[in-house]
């Protein structure tokens, strides 16, 4: 028997997957923060002992993980130390030089992963086109190392001006950072994010420096531990753009597996689209820690040079710490099932960013919590089975949910009940909020938009969700409590590889062009062939171009093809074509350059086709009733249960309802109807 593994670890819970022929088993597990393999490791044994498979019998292990999302969000990641070129030590807290919020004069900025005492300035410098100004100062790199060693740093990010042009400085740095520092994690931005524009692509160094210690020491435990069980087949790493990579790789560039596991989902939902024919679709994954939420339009996810973690004001651009990679485009907030709530100095229900995670938990857990979370509201509400939260695993205390709810009731003059409606219309309009920002940057709307909705959380809020942003239908596939596990598995292996060269077109160089491409592919090539042996590649190359003069760039696709010394008015024609897309009209006459090209290889991962609506019947006779707190009417409700796995393809019950599984509950409102499709995903419809 051949099985496929895939393993995510969020800030709350690890999901673990198996596939066999014709077959799938799922699990979740508390996390295990201090050492995330131990769970995996537990719920890896407990799904091959469920599907009486052999270790031996594992052909791939896939995994992805939010742990490096919560280090930045949560500020737990390594002690880390800045080299830049000296005089720019404060571009980091410069960032655009813009005010974000400009007419708010409380408006405050994210503070940098690196403090300033800890941001070093070097003598040296290279100028904009690689030509070296000023030799490095490599006496003065000692120095900083000696200093660096008695402050006990974990971390080293090296990002000297212009090294994506000229990167011996910077290598070099390193190489004597590594001599004087032996141990210590080092990124090079020559290697971490090779491309132009200072700010981000400091800020992604030090991302990759501050979370590269914890993830490092993690995977390589983690490989070494599915080794000793028996597992031969090779460990994977999900990215957050949506491919699949090998754990060295990963253990270089921990940056890449930031959106690793939304990513994960993300590709899920694009399954499901193309499942259900739906042409335009909101992607919400809502787990223990963060809410994750990404818009899919013909098909196609949106995706992004840059990203931006943990924003702190109301979810406006430039509030987060930008990262520039190659991602999935999405928001991450935090409201997870796990997101505690408080009242603010006004008397306000606020929920997140902070979480209870898995150590202590939600007070409903029973281990220790005592502040109200998302997951209490929901026990109280009625939402949750005490005895089916995670498939029984974890047994729910409704008695600690409502203590821990009083402390806001007191202060809101309620009863627990009540405290529990506000807190879930808190973070549900949170998400709606941050989903109309993120549609609304993106020049879109949300309004007849399909929810898709998965991760343990995510279909107990999906139906209230829904309603708040205008879109009359809901998804909630098979598994949804580990969707984006099963998301990982039809992820294809893939890698990109992005290079800054500046190239007016009229003054086109195909021989340095064809070049670079030929370096990028071998790069690419030589990081998804060992993974992919004997696949079908999928080649995709773009060049980030613009009129001279525009201080941004749009993504033109390029062929797959060797660059003609003329190919320079066929590059125009295509940018030109794109540039009117996407503004409405090309502009005649102006000089157009590239600054950026990128290629990447992954292996073909065709959608699935529609599926046809099977014929109609009525549900079972619910298995019990329970009544249940409707936080938009403030109504008890008397809710029928039905166990999903009871539910038939065509069978269709309206609301109240509750369709309970292992890995979540799918509330289906009053005013809702629920229906199986064919593949067994549960379809909401709003009825009003």
């Amino acid at each position: 028997m051949s099985a496929r593994l895939a393993v995510d670890i969020g800030g709350t819970f690890t999901d673990v997957v198996l596939e066999t022929a014709g077959r799938a088993h799922a699990t979740k597990l508390l996390t295990t923060p201090d050492a995330p393999e131990r769970a995996v490791l537990d719920g890896v044994r407990a799904i091959l002992a469920e599907a009486r498979c052999a270790p031996a019998d594992v052909t791939l292990v896939v995994h992805g993980t939010t742990l490096a999302t919560n280090a930045l969000i949560e500020r737990k990641g390594a002690r880390t130390a800045l080299l830049t070129t000296e005089g720019f030590r404060d571009s980091v807290e410069m960032a655009w030089e813009h005010r974000f919020e400009q007419y708010d004069i409380y408006m405050e900025r994210p503070e940098p992963l690196v403090p300033r005492d800890l941001r070093f300035g070097i003598p040296e410098r290279v100028a904009a086109d690689g030509a070296v100004l000023l030799a490095l100062d490599e006496k003065a790199v000692r120095a900083v190392a000696l200093d660096l060693r008695q402050r006990k740093i974990e971390a080293v990010a090296v990002c000297f001006l212009h090294s994506f042009t000229h990167e011996a400085h910077e290598r070099r740095a390193g190489q004597i950072l590594a001599e004087e520092l032996p141990g210590i994690a080092i990124s090079l931005s020559c290697e971490v994010c090779p491309e132009i524009r200072e700010y981000e692509r400091t800020s992604t160094t030090i991302a990759n420096a501050y979370v590269l210690p914890r993830m490092a020491g993690y995977l390589g435990q983690l490989e070494r531990d599915l080794k000793k069980e028996g597992i031969a087949g090779p460990l994977l790493l999900m990215m957050s753009s949506g491919g699949i990579t090998t754990v060295d790789t990963a253990r270089r560039y921990p940056v890449r597996l930031v959106e690793s596991g939304p990513a994960g989902g993300a590709i899920l939902a694009l399954t499901v689209a193309a499942e259900n024919g739906i042409a335009k679709a909101v992607a919400f994954d809502m787990g223990g820690t963060t809410a994750k939420l990404t818009l899919l339009d013909d098909l196609e996810l949106q995706r992004s040079r840059q990203f931006e973690v943990a924003r702190a004001y109301r979810f406006v651009q430039g509030s987060g710490l930008p990262v520039r990679i190659p991602v999935i485009e999405l928001v991450e907030i935090g409201a997870g099932g796990g997101s505690i709530a408080r009242l603010d100095a006004l008397g306000r229900i606020q929920v997140g960013p902070d979480s209870a995670g898995s150590v202590p938990g939600p007070a409903c857990y029973g281990n220790g919590g005592t502040e109200p979370t998302v997951t209490d509201a929901d026990t109280a509400l009625g939402r949750l089975d005490p005895a089916r939260f995670a498939g029984g695993a974890i047994p729910l205390y409704p008695d600690k949910a409502g203590a821990a709810l009083q402390a806001l009731a007191g202060a809101l003059k309620t009863d627990s009940q009540g405290a529990a409606a506000g807190v879930a219309e808190i973070v549900d309009e949170t998400m709606a909020s941050a989903a109309r920002v993120h549609a609304v940057e993106n020049g879109k709307d949300t309004a007849d938009r399909t929810l898709i909705a998965f991760g343990g959380a995510a279909p107990l809020h999906a139906a209230r969700l829904a309603r708040k942003l205008g879109m009359k239908r809901v998804v909630v596939p098979v598994g949804a409590g580990v969707g984006s596990a099963f998301g990982f598995l039809r992820a294809p292996i893939a890698y990109e590889v992005v290079r800054t060269r500046h190239i007016r077109l009229d003054m086109f160089d195909a021989k340095m062009l064809n070049e670079l491409f030929a370096a990028m592919r071998a790069e690419a090539e030589a990081v998804v062939r060992p993974a992919a042996p004997g696949e079908e590649l999928v080649e995709t190359r773009h060049a980030f171009m613009r009129y001279r003069g525009q201080g941004h760039e749009i993504a033109v696709p390029l062929p797959n093809t060797t660059f003609a010394t003329d190919a320079a008015p066929d590059l125009r024609r295509r940018f030109e074509a794109t540039y009117g897309t996407v503004f409405g009209r090309a502009i005649p006459k102006l000089e157009v350059e590239a600054l950026t090209w990128t290629l990447s290889i992954a292996t073909a991962r065709p959608l699935p086709k529609q599926v046809r609506d099977p014929a109609k019947s009525a549900a079972p006779v619910p298995v019990g009733h329970r009544e249940v707190l409707d936080p938009a009417s403030g109504r008890r409700e008397n809710a029928a249960i039905h166990e999903r796995s009871a539910l038939r393809p065509g069978m269709s019950l309206d609301g109240p309802a509750l369709i309970v599984e292992d890995g979540t509950t799918t509330v289906v409102p009053q005013d809702f109807s629920a229906r199986i499709n064919a593949v067994g995903q549960i379809v909401l419809e709003d009825i009003v």
